[in-house]
């Protein structure tokens, strides 16, 4: 089948818009989840008694699991069907949501974070591809941008709800309310995303890659997490980003050698993906600094109320769910 049949044949798939809601619900679940744990920091942090350095984990060790394993997922997306990988994403995400809502000590909810995280990284790596796989070409950019606009739309509703959901009952109900919007989009995610048959012939796995990739990461993270508690210059933090810059750049050279990478390193030779990827980094660093440190400045250094700083954490993201459907359909 070629590229225009296969086009023209997503163009008259009734169900497609099924599939948006779908994935849509999903990432909503998902942005409302993160914006929500967010917001609702300073509190989690009093009831344990742990310090800054402590609880700054729960949302470290979430985007150290999620950007360790995406390639990975979307990898095993490849070899097996995006959907098999994305549903399954769903379960684990929604009992790692009721064991989170359920830890009695800060180091559990870290943990039970870390397992959520792996069902959210099944999701994020998986989702683009469905998208992709149901709908044309000229559409693409407007399903994406609709996409993203749920994105938006759980990052505004987290914070007030989240707050709310606090200050009324228990900052505990934040994770309960993943498991009814969970459920649902799993039941959606079921009976409307077709099966699809994996994209690679050949049933390899760069398992290599995925350890050096993974060993990176977290050597990088937990460098840079750890260096103002143990000194820049101690050997234990220069043992780690060594060790992290070694790894990085392993998995580089093994991508360039395999048959089968999980990154595909001559994408970056084209001027147009790399600068789209470089800035979208500089954005995340941006977005996710002020993210984690405005929550403690309002509760904490303003003396606002949980509810109170989820109204004012609104701001930004609503912004943005007015404007991503609207660069979706100009692109």
């Amino acid at each position: 089948m070629t590229a225009g049949e296969l086009g023209s044949e997503n163009a008259k798939r009734p169900g497609k818009w099924w599939v948006l809601l779908a994935v849509g619900v999903g990432t909503f679940m998902s942005a409302l989840d993160g914006s929500v744990v967010n917001t609702v920091l300073p509190v989690v942090n009093h009831a344990f008694g742990s310090g800054v350095a402590t609880i700054e984990w729960v949302v470290t060790i979430y985007l150290l699991v999620v950007s360790g394993m995406l390639l990975s997922f979307g990898r095993l997306g490849d070899l097996h069907g995006h959907k098999p990988v994305y549903c399954s994403g769903f379960g684990i995400f929604v009992l790692g949501s009721v064991l989170c809502g359920m830890a009695p000590t800060v180091t559990a909810l870290i943990f039970f974070r870390a397992l959520q995280a792996l069902g959210a990284a099944m999701l994020f790596a998986n989702s683009p591809a469905i998208l992709t796989q149901n709908f044309p070409a000229e559409q693409r950019g407007r399903a994406l941008g609709l996409q993203a606009t749920m994105t938006y739309v759980g990052l505004t509703v987290g914070p007030s709800l989240g707050g709310w959901l606090t200050e009324q009952f228990s900052w505990r109900l934040v994770f309960y309310v993943n498991v009814p919007i969970g459920l649902l989009a799993l039941a959606l995610s079921l009976r409307f995303i077709p099966r699809d048959s994996p994209v690679e012939q050949i049933k390899q796995f760069d398992l290599l890659g995925a350890i050096t990739f993974i060993g990176g990461l977290v050597g990088l993270l937990l460098g840079l997490n750890k260096g103002h508690d143990w000194g820049w210059t101690s050997p234990s933090i220069l043992l780690l980003l060594v060790s992290a810059a070694v790894l990085l750049l392993a998995f580089v050279l093994i991508e360039q050698r395999v048959s089968n990478p999980m990154l595909d390193l001559s994408l970056f030779r084209h001027r147009l993906f790399s600068a789209a990827a470089a800035s979208a980094v500089l954005n995340y660093i941006c977005a996710y600094s002020n993210v984690f440190l405005l929550p403690f400045y309002l509760i904490h250094g303003r003396g606002l109320g949980p509810a109170q700083a989820g109204l004012l954490l609104t701001a930004q993201p609503l912004i943005m769910a007015v404007v991503a459907p609207l660069s979706g359909a100009i692109s």
